[in-house]
């Protein structure tokens, strides 16, 4: 759906116009389609080349042609900007952060990335150390704002030895594959089994629940991109697109109801058949928006059913089953309407918000079978759902954040294969915010 005041404020016209009133100028975001997959310019690292996460970085560079910087020049234009504050314990060293960044943010390249590395704040010897480590996220969240030309800035904390499991996760972020994820903290633990680093989706198995249009399809085609076995699932009133999805992109389709008694376990059957499956995307969900006085039962029973009863009993039964291989990934699609809250959704929020609690509660049992358990929380994503909301409420949902717009199904997309990457295994227990850093919510 086309965002007029995003064009028309980057038209020569708009943009004078735009800037004489004071108002809001937005960067259309620049996606892996128009920039390619790595840093759009040199890596700034700092202090020490990167601090503990030195090789990762320097590995990463090399493989994407860029060059890593250790110091400063008011001359150069930043793709990245990398700071190891893993070892602020106290006031005092974290007056790093304000040297660095004082003489560096003015230098990086519009749409490019910050990264700040922290330990975790539970690690630190003392309460000064663990207080000065949580804080890093406030300070990344202000700085998000500030930065500003579709700059997305990050808070990565990362366990001691768990340096290397953290090279799938700094890729993503410091890649146009992260446009319309900002603000927000990543936690790298001791990783269950690892995948080589870029070697991608080829030749996984892949399930997608509610893969025929917006976001499903988004995830079915990158997931086909980059060379996996899809199978996408959808009711069977959806069996139009499933059927132009087939006719394509060659997915495996499968025209079933996940609220069905049988689902679990016909869905087990094929994972099976096939030899399990590496990732399942927990995508499908409906809403029955209403206030809650005025909802019937079956809107608040659909709704529980659909968005969280049926995936959660499918996973445990996969799991129980022996439905997903070695290594495998699952992820659920929750909401920023979970964390927030919204007008009209209390059955959704609650639907949304309760995978919060399951991917936490999950995560450390599905270790013990090598196999990680995310979520994602989009925000105002540009789809036929928020293309029916009124137009007011359609427009603040989508500047109300620090990118000024509303983000795309493949920003959703790309954030799932990240989590869903091999590589990827000390990610684990995690709800990730795909909404520009919106501004309502935690």
């Amino acid at each position: 759906m086309s965002d007029r005041y995003l064009d028309f404020a980057n038209s020569g016209v708009g943009g004078w116009l735009t800037g004489a009133l004071g108002l809001p100028r937005p960067a259309p975001l620049r996606r892996r389609a128009e920039a390619g997959a790595g840093p759009v310019g040199p890596l700034l690292l700092g202090p020490d080349g990167g601090g503990r996460m030195a090789a990762v970085l320097s590995h990463l560079a090399g493989a994407a042609g860029q060059k890593t910087h250790a110091a400063w020049s008011p001359d150069v234009r930043y793709g990245g900007l990398v700071f190891d504050a893993s070892g602020c314990s106290d006031a005092a060293s974290a007056q790093a952060l304000y040297r660095f960044f004082h003489q560096a943010i003015r230098s990086v390249a519009g749409h490019g990335r910050i990264v700040v590395i922290g330990t975790p704040p539970e690690l630190m010897a003392d309460a000064e150390g663990e207080a000065i480590q949580r804080g890093l996220e406030g300070f990344v969240r202000a700085l998000a704002k500030e930065a500003r030309r579709s700059i997305a800035v990050h808070m990565l904390y990362v366990a001691p030895g768990a340096e290397e499991a953290a090279e799938s996760t700094l890729s993503f972020l410091l890649s146009p594959r992260s446009a319309y994820v900002s603000g927000q903290p990543v936690r790298v633990t001791a990783p269950v089994a690892v995948g080589d680093a870029g070697a991608g989706h080829k030749d996984r198995r892949v399930l997608v629940t509610g893969a025929s249009r917006g976001i499903g399809e988004a995830i079915t085609r990158l997931f086909v991109a980059e060379g996996a076995q899809v199978v996408a699932l959808d009711v069977a009133g959806a069996a139009e697109g499933l059927s132009a999805l087939k006719a394509e992109l060659g997915v495996e389709t499968l025209a079933l109801d996940i609220t069905a008694p049988d689902a679990a376990g016909t869905l087990l059957a094929d994972a099976l058949t096939r030899g399990g499956y590496d990732v399942v995307i927990h995508n499908a969900g409906i809403t029955r928006d209403r206030t809650i006085a005025r909802m019937e039962p079956r809107e608040w029973d659909s709704v529980m059913a659909v968005n969280l009863t049926a995936p959660l009993t499918i996973t445990q039964t996969l799991v129980e089953g022996g439905g997903l291989r070695p290594n495998g990934r699952i992820v659920a699609v929750s909401s920023l309407s979970g964390i927030a809250g919204n007008m009209g959704q209390s059955n959704y929020a609650l639907s949304k918000a309760a995978w919060i609690g399951a991917v936490r509660r999950l995560a450390p049992q599905l270790v013990e079978q090598g196999l990680t358990i995310n979520a994602v929380a989009p925000g105002f994503i540009e789809t036929q759902m928020t293309a029916a909301i009124p137009f007011a409420i359609r427009e603040a949902g989508r500047r109300m954040n620090s990118m000024g717009q509303g983000g795309h199904p493949a920003d959703v997309a790309e954030t799932i294969a990240w989590l869903a990457d091999p590589a990827s295994g000390g990610v684990n227990g995690q709800v990730v915010r795909v909404c520009g850093q919106s501004l309502l919510g935690a």
